[in-house]
């Protein structure tokens, strides 16, 4: 078979070093950011550039220096960043307590396997050899779950605190050109990037090696139990998701519809009562929920590979080095993306706005390039030249320039997709543009023409998914598929730091309009924000791409520990649970987007009483009650985001304890079918007809001019799409690359339950 390159000890160290020099850089990206001061000046700091205790920053183009707005500026990020900690410990709280209660339900159910029993039993997939009790692997699982789950809680939440501290800065820095404040931006968004990518890294290689002292030998055992950790990092990231949309897309469809609709008042207008929680939830939706959810589908990717290569010739030879390729790739992937962010803030300058989408685009093909390389480095090092991977009872013989190949083209298909989605969400290209050229007559003709544009958007990402999956499979079976779906997300700290820029954008373009900053700066935040809409759906089709593969790759994995061999969809226990399983992300979009309709008519008639109520509201000479919007947010949310996060936490375990694992698969097989259609078709319909109203409103063509200006009839229509898209986009769609990866990561996780004591009523029948 040969032996690796790599030595085992200096596979021991490179991990961790990754990690620290990743959490090091965000540091340093973070310290940068800072140096833009919004705050008071403590007492005795004065000095020669500081003028009534604010920090002078500089002159303003027009020849201003107004420090009043560096004040209002500093009141506006404080109440964004207040709202959004207050909203993001209320909701931990309601999370922490189902954690517990599903932590203990992990315990109970894997515990009872053998009864409870503390003798060691004979191996799943070798009975000559001898592995550690059930109640010890329940337990272990139980504790990567705990952890996985707080790991994902933190992610979110350190991408929450750096976007609300740099939004103001960002819009500063608008001040001294577009350039300054893209940097600011992007490096604000490498922040989150790097924390969650080394953070999520550095607890998942300190897990294993814990968790090797008592295991020992046992690999099998062991990475088993390691699955809890993607299940922790996903059931918290669903939570926050649908939670976090719930919450911005409330605040976001009340302001809209209030205040750019019936009042005609600008976006992000401070007479407007929804703007702080508009502001709040694009934090708490786009920044935390969105964190979660890359490191859900990082850590279950992550897991997936590990559970087949514990079971392949890794496993049972007890290769270190080979059997953390997956860990090594994503090592490689931290280095990869901070050259690559070097690009955009140091090497590359921005001097005009046309100079943004190219720039992010940049980061996209430089990171891609450079980790194809990383990972031929990463193979030729790390693995033997032959060795062989599980494949469904037999050993498959794999070469390890086939291992190299799969995650390649998991790479290059997750930059094909993103280039699809931003062609169809980007106002740059046709697509969106005829999206806007049909609101010349009508609401009713824009709301066609997106759904046209989304349908459409499907079909060259499903190609690039179908053929990577084929690929890698015929190289490398699920192993194959599992490395694939980390190709993907092997450049996560570039993917978050692009994704991360927009909500940023979007919220210093809201502090800019509620400070009272001119027109030009508002022009600038407003290019910002528009490419940032593009990048965030080239986030979300990441996700949803690396969340089919992932989801296959834990079918594969899952279908393995049930002992199933073959799932036949002719058989009815199969096939009624395909059906059923492709009405499920169905039912979740009914009850995500019913629930923001629901938060939102609450929104909308706070809005309109505060209006109607309150003298002197629109003509700015009295404040609006803020807080009162923020509370109908954070209350809507909460309670509108336990249903649909039980039905996607309780279909498995209902269906696998009453129906068996034939049926389980029926399910987790019709999800995956359908909900990657569904998500991707909603997302990239969100995102066009939100750049299609920007693009009416920045008027930077002869076409553009032509349905503009703003409150036209046009741009009334499109205002109205943009409002429709809303839920779609940041609600319904990037919540079901959760639900299919989780329901799947669940089904491992519980697998030697159902396959001992699962299927209940057909036992009875």
């Amino acid at each position: 078979m040969g032996v690796a390159i790599l030595s085992d000890v200096l596979t021991e160290i490179l991990i961790p070093v990754a990690c620290v020099i990743g959490i090091a850089f965000a540091l340093i990206q973070w310290y940068l950011v800072s140096k833009v001061k919004v705050s008071v000046a403590p007492e005795g700091a004065a000095s020669s550039n500081n003028k009534n205790g604010y920090e002078y920053l500089m002159e303003e183009e027009e020849g201003l220096n107004d420090h009043n707005i560096v004040v209002k500026c500093a009141e506006i990020q404080s109440a964004v960043s207040e709202g959004a900690t207050s909203f993001l410990f209320t909701e931990y709280q309601y999370v922490g307590i189902f954690m517990v209660a599903f932590a203990v339900l992990i315990f109970l159910f894997l515990g009872s396997v053998e009864g409870f029993s503390t003798k060691e039993q004979p191996c799943t997939y070798s009975k000559y050899t001898t592995c550690k009790p059930a109640l010890f692997n329940a337990i272990f699982s139980t504790v990567a779950f705990l952890l996985g789950a707080v790991t994902s809680l933190v992610s979110g939440f350190l991408g929450m605190k750096i976007a609300t501290y740099a939004n103001a800065r960002t819009t500063l820095e608008a001040r001294k050109g577009v350039g300054k404040a893209f940097i600011t931006a992007f490096r604000s968004g490498a922040v989150m990037g790097f924390l969650l990518a080394a953070n999520g890294l550095l607890v998942l290689y300190i897990a294993i090696n814990l968790f090797k002292l008592y295991y020992g030998d046992d690999w099998e055992g062991l990475f088993e139990s390691i699955t809890g950790y993607g299940l922790g990092g996903s059931s918290m990231a669903l939570f926050g998701r649908v939670g976090g949309g719930i919450y911005t897309k409330a605040a976001d469809v009340g302001a809209d519809l209030v205040g750019k609709v019936e009042r005609n008042i600008p976006e992000d207008d401070p007479r407007n009562p929804a703007v702080i929680a508009d502001n709040v939830g694009d934090n708490v939706g786009d920044i935390a929920g969105m964190g979660s959810d890359l490191f859900g589908s990082y850590a279950e990717s992550t897991c997936a590979a590990l559970v087949v290569a514990s079971i392949s010739y890794f496993g049972v030879n007890h290769d270190f080095t080979g059997m953390c390729y997956p860990l090594l790739i994503s090592s490689v992937g931290i280095i990869v993306c901070l050259i690559t962010t070097l690009f955009a803030t140091d090497i590359f300058e921005i001097k005009a706005v046309n100079e943004i989408e190219p720039a992010l685009k940049r980061q996209l093909i430089i990171s891609t390039a450079l980790m194809t390389v990383g990972i031929a480095i990463v193979t030729w090092l790390a693995l033997p030249s032959s060795f062989t991977i599980y494949n469904f009872g037999t050993q498959k013989g794999v070469k390890n320039w086939e291992l190299f190949f799969c995650v390649a083209i998991g790479l290059w298909a997750g930059l094909v997709i993103g280039f699809v989605t931003e062609y169809y969400t980007s106002n740059a290209y046709s697509p969106v543009q005829d999206v806007a050229d049909s609101c010349r007559t009508g609401a009713a003709t824009n709301v066609i023409f997106g759904l046209a544009l989304g349908y459409k958007s499907v079909i060259i990402p499903i190609f690039a998914i179908a053929v990577s999956i084929f690929v890698s499979f015929s190289l490398a079976a699920m192993y194959g598929i599992a490395v694939a779906a980390l190709g993907m997300l092997s450049t996560i700290a570039t993917g978050l730091a692009i994704d991360a820029y927009g909500p940023i954008s979007d919220n210093a373009g809201g502090i800019a309009e509620m400070a009272g900053m001119s027109h030009r700066i508002r022009e600038r935040t407003d290019a910002l924000d528009a490419a940032g809409n593009t990048t965030a759906a080239i986030g979300k089709g990441f996700a949803i791409g690396s969340a089919a593969l992932v989801s296959l790759a834990l079918f594969g994995a899952f279908v393995s520990r049930a002992g199933v061999t073959t799932v036949d969809v002719l058989t009815p226990k199969v096939f009624i649970g395909l059906i059923v399983g492709a009405m499920l992300p169905y039912w979740f979009s009914a009850m995500t987007m019913k629930s923001v309709g629901k938060a939102a008519l609450k929104m909308v008639e706070e809005v309109r009483r505060q209006f109607n109520t309150i003298p002197g509201l629109m003509e700015g000479t009295t404040k609006p009650d803020y807080a009162n919007c923020v509370k109908i947010s954070t209350d809507a949310s909460i309670k509108e985001m336990i249903p649909p996060g039980a039905l996607v936490m309780l279909t498995p375990l209902i269906v696998g304890t009453f129906f068996g694992v034939e049926t389980l698969a029926g399910v987790l097989a019709g999800a995956l079918v359908s909900g990657v259609q569904i998500a991707i078709s909603a997302s990239n319909t969100g995102g066009a007809w939100d750049n299609a109203k920007k693009y009416i409103e920045a008027g930077v063509s002869d076409h553009a001019k032509s349905l503009g200006p703003k409150g036209s009839d046009p741009h009334k229509a499109a205002v109205i799409g943009d409002t429709i898209g809303d839920p779609l986009k940041d609600t319904s769609g990037p919540s079901l690359n959760i639900l299919i990866k989780l329901m799947a990561v669940e089904s491992l996780v519980f697998a030697p339950f159902f396959a001992t004591h699962g299927g209940l009523l057909f036992k009875i029948f």
